[in-house]
C-alpha cells in the first residue's frame, strides 16, 4: 500500500547495520517497506508521548523573531 503525504519531508538518516537487519525483518514479516515501518514507528512514538510533551513541540517558532526556514538555511550554509 503506497501512502500520499501532500505535506511531506525527506531525510536521511544514519542506522548502524544490525539494526538495517533487524528493519528488514519485520518488513519483510509485514510486507511493507522501511519507508512504511518508519512512518509507523513515527506515529507509534507520538501517539505514545504525553499529551503535554506534544503540544509544547507545537507552534514552537511563534514567539522567535527570525523566520524558521530562514534560520534552518543559516545553520545548513554553516556545512558548506
Amino acid at each position: 500500500m503506497m501512502t500520499v503525504y501532500d505535506d511531506a519531508m525527506r531525510t536521511i538518516l544514519e542506522i548502524p547495520k544490525e539494526k538495517v537487519m533487524a528493519l528488514d525483518m519485520v518488513c519483510r514479516t509485514e510486507k511493507i517497506s522501511r519507508a512504511e515501518l518508519v512512518r509507523r514507528a513515527i506515529d507509534k512514538y507520538l501517539l505514545d508521548m504525553p499529551k503535554a510533551r506534544r503540544d509544547a513541540s507545537f507552534g514552537i517558532w511563534k514567539s522567535k523573531k527570525i523566520d524558521s526556514l530562514k534560520y534552518e538555511k543559516s545553520l545548513r550554509d554553516e556545512w558548506t
